[in-house]
């Protein structure tokens, strides 16, 4: 395991056990438009930067998150909330603001398989909407 400063948090990753599991993961796989869009925002690059070097740094593909959800739209863009799950403990935390941060979450959804111990890296963030609404 390796520690590392991660959002509001002190953390250990396992890495290998992160990727591996990333490596074989299906992307985010909900067909409602607001997550196609997320979807299509993250295979083109077009999240936030802070977003796009923290995947990075952990080998996590955007479109593979583990959670996505269109919360609230505020007349100009959507607000999402987005998390990836990763192999490891917290050892320590301080408060945020919600926008960036690790933690707990005990519902199994979006990630079958994933190994024990893990937690969330969680985003919220506004994002345009770059997809029609085609549904009928």
């Amino acid at each position: 395991m390796k520690e590392k400063r991660l959002a509001n948090a002190l953390v250990e990753i396992d890495e290998k056990s992160t990727k591996h599991w990333y490596n074989n993961a299906k992307e985010w796989d909900c067909d409602c438009l607001y997550c196609l869009n997320f979807l299509e925002l993250a295979k083109k690059r077009q999240l936030p930067t802070l977003v796009l070097e923290v995947l990075d740094d952990l080998g996590i593909s955007p479109e593979k998150a583990t959670y996505v959800c269109q919360i609230y739209f505020d007349g100009k863009e959507h607000n999402y909330m987005f998390s990836y799950r990763i192999a490891g403990n917290i050892l320590s935390s301080e408060e945020t603001d919600g926008n960036f941060e690790c933690y707990y979450e005990t519902y199994p959804y979006g990630a079958p398989g994933f190994p024990e111990p893990h937690f969330y890296l969680g985003f919220s963030v506004s994002l345009p909407l770059v997809l029609e609404n085609t549904k009928k």
